[in-house]
């Protein structure tokens, strides 16, 4: 893992928080696509596919929160800078269950890809997207599964501005 740069942009001379100035970049295109799990039994996937969560439509509620909040993101991150959110898509990778996984833990995996033309990333929106999507999962099922828990949340992918970044699969 690549250490931090003792040039945090977040902070004034002073040591005191700052928003970054991006006054002078140019807006370019930028995507990020970010992914994060739920892991739980196999018997609350199994509801949230067959429909009989007593919430409601699990994927369907996660997916338009995901999407709601990658476009509140700057509300929600004090020196994240607002953006007009132009794309923002929420998936599910909701794996096939064998008959004999009863009670054995699943992964639900969840990946938000946003996009923007602007002059900084948008890669807190993707991650905000997975993240509230998955919060939102938790909710709807924690009355069938208390042992639930979200992890994995990670950067996948970005591009456009000054520089792209791949994350290593491995």
């Amino acid at each position: 893992m690549k250490s931090p740069s003792k040039n945090l942009t977040h902070l004034d001379a002073a040591g005191h928080a700052k928003m970054v100035d991006v006054s002078t970049k140019s807006a370019t295109v930028r995507e990020a696509i970010a992914e994060g799990y739920v892991e739980m039994h196999a018997d609350t996937l199994r509801a949230i596919a067959d429909g009989s969560v007593p919430k409601g439509e699990v994927l369907g509620v996660a997916r338009v929160a995901g999407i709601m909040a990658a476009k509140r993101t700057g509300e929600l991150i004090p020196l994240c800078h607002p953006l007009p959110v132009e794309s923002v898509e929420v998936d599910f990778d909701v794996p096939v269950l064998e008959p004999d996984s009863v009670g054995q833990p699943v992964r639900l995996y969840i990946k938000a890809i946003a996009r923007v033309v602007a002059k900084t990333g948008i890669e807190m929106e993707a991650l905000t997207a997975v993240s509230i999507a998955a919060l939102t999962v938790y909710d709807m099922c924690k009355s069938i599964d208390k042992h639930m828990t979200i992890g994995g949340i990670k950067l996948l992918k970005k591009t456009g501005g000054k520089s792209d970044f791949l994350a290593d699969r491995g």
